[in-house]
């Protein structure tokens, strides 16, 4: 029987048997050839918030990029500013990442048929902060069939707080990941599917009881989160359909800044892999942090005359210090 070796397009060695290829080296050479033939779509919602907040439109440009980075195998679809006008936009999906405003103008909500038809498909799903917040039954349904929970309005809370995240689990998402604290408008008191079937949360952190005290409302409070003090809350989770696909959901990322922490990066990239089932490297997704001018990239409003370049670098510097 006839054998060489022979380099893969990924630099790992391979092993031709009879025609066939039998690919083998580093684990991160197994994460890039399981990356072949994905696409991976994001879907970034309209400008909202202020200079740095809700940059849906940059916040998937940087993490495509870096997703790309890590898995130069993989292809990466932006669409920037709302739903794609592109019928077949999400032909082929591995995955789709949805980072835009929820509430009555959720774009989940407003194209149920379309995410429902590429999930049937097989495609992951990872939707990333306020997109969370769905408010029609259908559309909640739906999402807990897509990723496990949502946001419900009347139940859930948006506070920003340092959650501290002391304990990880043992999951592909968080391969690579140390614990690690960060500031954000970490949503939690999710709305699970029944008994988290299928539930395997991610980051769980002990919100400040000051978070909790909030008056009834649809954001502020109620007595069911009030009743919780002292008790961890799930701000990230993973999601493991009974058809075999797979969901994320994450409420962190209404600070543009953050995506040069190198965990929360981390645990986010990982997880649009992992939902297009691309094998996770014991390493996890290893990439570069960015840099300033990459977080000043594709920003929906202009630098202020006040912004502080030097304290941002040093946050970054203190994030990711040794």
């Amino acid at each position: 029987m006839r054998q060489r070796l022979t380099k893969t397009p990924f630099g790992c060695v391979a092993t031709i048997l009879a025609g066939f290829v039998f690919t083998w080296g580093t684990s991160a050479c197994l994460g890039e050839s399981s990356a072949v033939g994905k696409r991976v779509v994001f879907i970034a919602g309209r400008p909202s918030h202020g200079f740095g907040s809700h940059e849906h439109n940059a916040g998937c440009l940087l993490l495509a990029k870096k997703l790309k980075e890590a898995l130069p195998a993989i292809e990466t679809v932006v669409y920037t500013n709302g739903w794609p006008e592109k019928k077949d936009a999400l032909s082929g999906a591995s995955a789709i990442v949805v980072f835009a405003d929820g509430g009555g103008g959720n774009i989940i909500a407003q194209h149920l048929a379309e995410l429902d038809a590429a999930i049937k498909e097989g495609a992951g799903l990872v939707v990333l902060h306020y997109a969370l917040e769905v408010a029609s039954p259908e559309s909640r349904e739906k999402m807990k069939s897509w990723i496990g929970g949502y946001y419900e309005t009347f139940w859930s809370v948006n506070p920003t707080w340092v959650a501290e995240f002391k304990e990880l689990p043992n999951h592909p998402i968080t391969r690579g990941v140390k614990p690690f604290s960060i500031n954000d408008e970490w949503y939690y008191h999710m709305r699970f599917v029944e008994d988290m079937k299928g539930v395997t949360p991610i980051l769980t952190a002990i919100p400040p009881d000051s978070t909790r005290m909030g008056p009834d409302g649809s954001h502020s409070g109620n007595p069911a989160v009030r009743a919780r003090k002292g008790m961890p809350e799930h701000v990230a989770w993973a999601y493991e359909r009974p058809d075999g696909g797979r969901g994320f959901g994450f409420t962190g990322g209404h600070f543009h800044w953050n995506w040069a922490h190198d965990q929360y990066r981390t645990v986010v990239l990982n997880a649009i892999a992992w939902t297009a089932h691309i094998e996770i490297p014991p390493e996890g997704l290893k990439t570069k942090t960015p840099t300033i001018d990459e977080l000043l990239e594709n920003l929906d409003e202009p630098m202020p005359s006040n912004f502080d370049r030097q304290f941002l670098q040093r946050q970054i510097e203190q994030w990711n210090q040794p």
